[in-house]
């Protein structure tokens, strides 16, 4: 399966959404920036999705971004636990939201970090 097919413009995963809930799923929308994308991240989505609700990530841009937007959203979508991906805000209307920007921003601050104690 080509994951690159979970990502969605707005309208699409509006659509999806409301699908999602006529069929009487839970939608919980998961909004952060993934720069770059970490096993925590994956750790954090599987909590998020554990009782089978669909899971929407949304991919934000950070001030300085690391990684291509399209590739942290190609990265993201390949993760089993993510049902769908959308570049930005999205008009999903979800049963839960989290928000994990902040929490990105400390993750890449420590990568930064890491990396940079690594080379000196």
């Amino acid at each position: 399966m080509d994951t690159r097919t979970k990502i969605l413009d707005a309208g699409a995963a509006a659509k999806a959404a409301d699908e999602a809930r006529r069929a009487g799923k839970t939608v919980k929308l998961v909004a952060g920036t993934f720069d770059p994308v970490l096993a925590e991240h994956a750790r954090r989505l599987r909590e998020i999705a554990g009782d089978g609700a669909v899971l929407f990530v949304a991919i934000g841009e950070p001030l300085r971004p690391l990684l291509p937007v399209q590739a942290r959203a190609e990265l993201v979508a390949a993760l089993g636990v993510v049902d769908y991906v959308v570049l930005g805000d999205a008009p999903l209307q979800p049963d839960e939201v989290y928000r994990e920007e902040s929490a990105d921003a400390g993750r890449t601050q420590d990568l930064i970090w890491n990396v940079q104690e690594r080379q000196s």
